[in-house]
């Protein structure tokens, strides 16, 4: 989304070997036994700003295969994933996304929660910085610095080199990316 090509693939490949892959809300979705989409969770802190560290969870990269993009079938993952986090304690997620498809799900803005996205300058956009509750009033009095788990950051030329064994693709440049 951000840049020509993408990463995401190889990201899912890498964090589902890093110690903060929860792998009880690693989800696919499948139609007529075909892969169509998935989710996956990760564990991560909120740093507050009264020096204690929050427990909380961030998602994605969820996707659902472009030819069946705005049928519902996002939703639906997402919100099956989200009643499977709810089950297992998890008090709330946060991540980066677009408000006008997860605020349908429940999420809300994080700087409404008094949630900071790390390495974030003050006053900068953060309308991508997304969060939702998943128990009531799990983040009330809590203001902070959200941390995005170490595993999502990849580099280039790992990525370039795993692409390597599989068809080449272009790498578009596609409206709405910021470099």
């Amino acid at each position: 989304m951000y840049r020509p090509g993408c990463s995401e693939h190889f990201v899912i490949h890498v964090l589902r070997d890093d110690p903060a892959f929860v792998k009880e809300l690693d989800f696919v979705m499948e139609r007529d036994g075909a892969l169509i989409g998935q989710n996956m969770f990760m564990r991560t802190v909120i740093e507050a700003d009264d020096g204690r560290s929050i427990d909380v969870l961030t998602m994605g990269p969820i996707g659902i295969t472009p030819e069946l993009k705005r049928h519902g079938y996002g939703k639906k993952l997402l919100d099956c994933s989200l009643e499977k986090a709810t089950a297992m304690g998890f008090g709330a997620v946060l991540f980066e996304g677009n408000i006008g498809f997860y605020g349908h799900s429940g999420f809300a803005y994080a700087r409404a929660f008094g949630i900071r996205y790390h390495d974030l300058p003050e006053g900068a956009d953060d309308s991508f910085f997304l969060c939702k509750e998943l128990i009531p009033g799990y983040l009330d009095g809590i203001t902070g610095v959200y941390q995005t788990p170490p595993g999502y950051y990849v580099d280039d030329a790992d990525v370039e080199e795993f692409d390597k064994g599989f068809p080449p693709k272009v790498k578009l440049r596609l409206p709405g990316q910021l470099f």
